[in-house]
């Protein structure tokens, strides 16, 4: 990353914790124009979405990054708490389903095993 992209990243940051997160996505979108696949600035994005309650933006967002990386635990948990809040249950299992399908079993194991207290859960 270069250094202007380290900076917008913490301008960001730091608008997020003083909750402006609609400056914050203002922001995010000018980088995302120059970088349109960063991650970071992709998924703070989301987060601004979601911290605006603005859940269809956060979850296409969401997607978009799981496009990129299927088995990125950090994306599905978005997308997994996006669809949660939103009331779609159902999909949010799918959404555990999926992830499991392309998750790396060792690099994801906080995630796995966070998803398996949350069917058990859902079980009980």
């Amino acid at each position: 990353m270069t250094t202007n992209t380290e900076q917008t990243l913490q301008r960001a940051r730091d608008l997020t914790e003083a909750g402006r997160h609609e400056d914050a996505r203002l922001c995010l979108l000018e980088l995302l124009k120059k970088e349109p696949n960063n991650e970071t600035a992709l998924i703070m994005l989301g987060g601004a979405y979601f911290a605006m309650s603005k859940y269809n933006e956060a979850e296409m967002v969401f997607e978009r990054l799981i496009l990129m990386e299927p088995g990125r635990g950090l994306f599905s948990i978005a997308l997994f708490n996006t669809l949660w809040k939103t009331g779609r249950k159902e999909e949010a299992l799918e959404e555990i389903k999926r992830f499991m399908q392309h998750a790396d079993k060792v690099a994801e194991h906080e995630t796995i095993d966070q998803y398996i207290a949350i069917i058990k859960e859902f079980e009980a």
